[in-house]
């Protein structure tokens, strides 16, 4: 009886490893960039609206409502009409818009609202600031899909 044939397995060679680091801290660093601006606008609205105790928090209300319809606008302009270098998004998209709008801060301000005695406030500002956003975002992208396909016909 004679042993049976091995095969030489053959395992490719790994493929050369690039480094992630290199690859991503571009986009960390404009994400970064980005936040630190759009951070610093909403903080500057805070500061020219601000909400008085218990009452509803335009400031905040405002900026969301208007970062969701830039949102909007921007997600058609570089998904549709434009080939955005590939720090665009993440800068402005994530990083600007991203440190613009603030619903970690529409979540602790509807927080306070409930426990300084006003929860009717507290949920008219749950509801508006989500039909709000919700409809900013929706109506900006379909108004922007309808001006540029005007202007191409």
């Amino acid at each position: 009886m004679t042993a049976p044939e091995t095969e030489t397995l053959r395992v490719p060679a790994p493929a050369p490893r690039r480094h992630a680091w290199r690859t991503q801290a571009p986009i960390v660093a404009v994400v970064a960039l980005g936040g630190a601006v759009g951070a610093t606008a909403r903080y500057t609205a805070s500061l020219w609206w601000p909400t008085q105790q218990g009452g509803f928090p335009w400031a905040t209300f405002w900026t969301n409502v208007v970062g969701c319809a830039v949102i909007g606008v921007f997600m058609v302009v570089i998904t549709d009409v434009w080939a955005a270098h590939r720090l665009v998004r993440p800068f402005f998209g994530t990083g600007v818009l991203g440190g613009f709008t603030t619903f970690s801060t529409y979540a602790v301000d509807i927080q306070k609202l409930v426990d300084s005695g006003h929860p009717r406030t507290g949920l008219a500002y749950l509801a508006a600031t989500l039909v709000a956003a919700l409809t900013a975002v929706w109506l900006a992208a379909a108004a922007t899909r309808r001006v540029l396909k005007w202007r191409q016909s």
